[in-house]
Order: C-alpha cells, then sequence, then structure tokens
C-alpha cells in the first residue's frame, strides 16, 4: 500500500514539474522596469498599468505567436545600477530577453548598455534624453516615442507661430532638462531669432521651494514659461507659481497628467497652458477611442497619458514580434527596424539609422470643461506631423545601426 501511495505521490510530482515547465516554456516575460516606490511611484505605476493592457489584450486574443505574455514589475527605484542588477538577475535566472521602461533616462542609459552587452532587446516609451538614440545609440535599444528634440521642436514651433516675443525655461537640472532646454532655445531660434530667452532656470530633482525661481520668471517679463518637468516637480511649480503672482501661461512637455493637474488642485493655475505629447486621452481618433472604452470597462479608470504611451510602445514591440515570427532577439530587430504601426495615436515608423521611432506630437490647451475629468483637462488637440520635427540622421550623433 506505501510503495503504491509513493509510486502515485511521484507520478503526479512528475505530471506536475513537466506541466509547469511546459507553461513557462509557453510563456514569454516583459519585465517592466519602473520607479514603484519613492517619490514617483504614481510614474512607474501608470507606465506599468499601460504595459500590463496591452499584454491582457494579446493573451485575450491567442497571445503572441502561439505563446502567452506575462509583464513583470521590477521596481528600479529610479537608480541605473539598481535596475541593471534586478535585470542581469531576471535574465540569468529565468531567460528574460526583453524589458522596457520609461522613467530616468539615466535608468535607459545603463539598460541600454546592458541590452547590448547581452543582445537583449530594451524599448523606453518615456525615457527622452536625445542622446539616447544619438551618440549613446545601441542596436539592441528602441525609442518608440518622442525624444527632448523632437518634443521640444513641436513647442517652439508653437509657441513662434503663436506670436510670443519673451519666453522664460524653467527645467530639472539633469540630462533630460538640460537637453529638452537645448533643443527648444534651437529650434527657436532658428525660427524666429527676435524671440528673446528672458531668462533661463535649472533646479535640482525633488526641489520643494519654487519661490526664488518664481520670482525671477515674473521680474523677466516672460509672457509664456517653457518646462519639461515631470512628476512632483511639475505640480509643485504649478501650485506655487499662480499665489506668487505669476500671470505668464505654460508650455509643456507634460501638462497633460491629469495626476498633476489634480494635486494643483487649482483650475485657474493651468486653464489656458499647453500640453504637448504623443499621446492624449483627447486624440480624435476611433481606435484612441475604442482603446479608452476597452481599458476603463477594464479597468474602471481612464488611461490617461503614461499609460496609452505603454500600452501603444508594447504593441508596437508586439507588431516587431509579429512581423519576425520568432522571439529571437536578432530577428526581432531586423524586423522593429522600419516598421510602420498604426495606433490609438497616429502612425509610428521606426527608423532604422538610430531606432528612434517618429511620431506625430499633439498639442492642446488646458481647457476647464473636458470629456474624462471634473477638474480642468486639456481640450481637442492638434497634429503637428513627425516629418515637421524630425531631425536628420545624420545630425543626431549616431553613427547609423542598420546593417
Amino acid at each position: 500500500m506505501k510503495k503504491k501511495v509513493f509510486l502515485s505521490l511521484a507520478v503526479f510530482m512528475v505530471a506536475f514539474c513537466f506541466t509547469a515547465t511546459a507553461l513557462a516554456a509557453d510563456t514569454v516575460k516583459i519585465a517592466v522596469m519602473e520607479p514603484l516606490s519613492g517619490s514617483f511611484k504614481d510614474i512607474g505605476d501608470r507606465y506599468y498599468e499601460g504595459v500590463e493592457y496591452a499584454v491582457t489584450v494579446i493573451n485575450s486574443q491567442g497571445g503572441l505567436l502561439g505563446k502567452k505574455l506575462e509583464a513583470v514589475p521590477v521596481d528600479s527605484e529610479l537608480k541605473p545600477d539598481v535596475a541593471t542588477r534586478k535585470a542581469t538577475k531576471l535574465m540569468l535566472k529565468d531567460g528574460v530577453k526583453f524589458f522596457c521602461g520609461g522613467t530616468g533616462s539615466s535608468v535607459g542609459g545603463a539598460m541600454s548598455v546592458l541590452a547590448e552587452k547581452n543582445n537583449l532587446i530594451y524599448w523606453t516609451y518615456g525615457q527622452e534624453a536625445a542622446s539616447l538614440t544619438g551618440p549613446k545609440c545601441s542596436r539592441n535599444f528602441f525609442r518608440t516615442d518622442c525624444n527632448t528634440d523632437t518634443h521640444s521642436y513641436a513647442m517652439a514651433a508653437w509657441v513662434a507661430k503663436s506670436g510670443y516675443k519673451k519666453v522664460a525655461c524653467i527645467a530639472q537640472d539633469y540630462s533630460f532638462g538640460q537637453e529638452g532646454t537645448t533643443a527648444f532655445k534651437r529650434k527657436l531660434k532658428e525660427l524666429d531669432p527676435s524671440i528673446e530667452i528672458a531668462v533661463e532656470l535649472y533646479h535640482k530633482l525633488g526641489e520643494k521651494d519654487f519661490a526664488p525661481y518664481v520670482s525671477q520668471i515674473i521680474s523677466s517679463g516672460a509672457e509664456i514659461i517653457f518646462t519639461p518637468n515631470w512628476g512632483n516637480d511639475l505640480t509643485l511649480l504649478l501650485k506655487q507659481a499662480k499665489p506668487l503672482g505669476l500671470k505668464a501661461k505654460f508650455i509643456g512637455y507634460f501638462l497633460n497628467d491629469d495626476y498633476c493637474i489634480r494635486g494643483v488642485a487649482n483650475d485657474k493655475a493651468v486653464i489656458g497652458s499647453i500640453a504637448c505629447e504623443n499621446y492624449m486621452l483627447s486624440i480624435p481618433l476611433k481606435a484612441n477611442q475604442e482603446f479608452i472604452e476597452g481599458f476603463y470597462k477594464a479597468k474602471g479608470f481612464y488611461p490617461s497619458w503614461l499609460r496609452g504611451k505603454s500600452y501603444t510602445a508594447t504593441m508596437f514591440w508586439a507588431a516587431a514580434v509579429k512581423k519576425a515570427g520568432t522571439f529571437d532577439v536578432d530577428a526581432i530587430i531586423d524586423a522593429w527596424e522600419g516598421l510602420t504601426y498604426e495606433g490609438i495615436a497616429g502612425k509610428w515608423y521606426m527608423r532604422p539609422c538610430d531606432h528612434q521611432a517618429q511620431v506625430p506630437m499633439w498639442i492642446a490647451e488646458i481647457v476647464e470643461d473636458n470629456d474624462f475629468f471634473k477638474h480642468a483637462y486639456v481640450g481637442k488637440p492638434t497634429m503637428i506631423p513627425a516629418k515637421d520635427i524630425e531631425v536628420p540622421c545624420n545630425e543626431t550623433g549616431c553613427p547609423g545601426l542598420a546593417k
């Protein structure tokens, strides 16, 4: 009797292990490298939710090349060394080959090096420092959204067209803020040399007191303020500016962040300012409306801003995998180069020479009445075509990646 029980248990364990191994072999993991703790946790959470929803949609349609996908949340802590250490563990222990992230260009730079060294694929939907697809470009790194050059060029074009003559700039003092501001000034000078940069200010990440900066902006007489700030730094800047007497409006990278606007808790401080991004809830495309409806039905809240960016990026990667017909890294890289994807924010094209996606930008004024929230939010946007803000390959600093 004991021998029969033992044999039955042995058979069960063998069957269980075989099933677990088979399931693991039929699952492809995507490691999502985001700050899931600390001051920028809300940014990381929303990016992860977009990737997770894309995985859910793909799996509900039968998976990708017959395999199920799994989004694996990884807390980067917004630290390059932490991100690469955790990614290396996943690569060695679980054989993970696909990584993505959107927060912190320094993290993106470190992940790009890791991906190239180990022949992995890393894509970003939000790490915008132009250098990542410029001098630091890599065959194993893809950017599916805009970069600081194209993002800033779109806003410079709007400012020049709108007739402003005195502009202030305020940015976080690290590579992303510096590169974004430099690109904005360069394009503005090209479009209209008569426009004056009245003041140019930089502050540390995590600044709490913006009073000294706001005072300098007011004194400069600037008519509009350019800022690539994001997260709590943007919220506090907007929240403190109006009570200090600032009347000029802002034009910013991430002013369509509903968390930020809600955190300001003063619609008058944001109405009239201008948001510019490659994804907005208010994009008037049928595909976007269907995406919003599906996401809201599944989650109970809107896929604003970051969720839409990371969702579309993951779908873009999946399209490259389908084209390759395999999960082989080199084949996917070849398939992604030159690929066009029609998604919720328009037509995206992955440029072979530097792996910088050419995407249209959307620009809109923050208005009081909108279709999504009780607080102020972006109105109907205008599209700026990708060709109007493109930086030629030979001007990026990337030596060229295409074979």
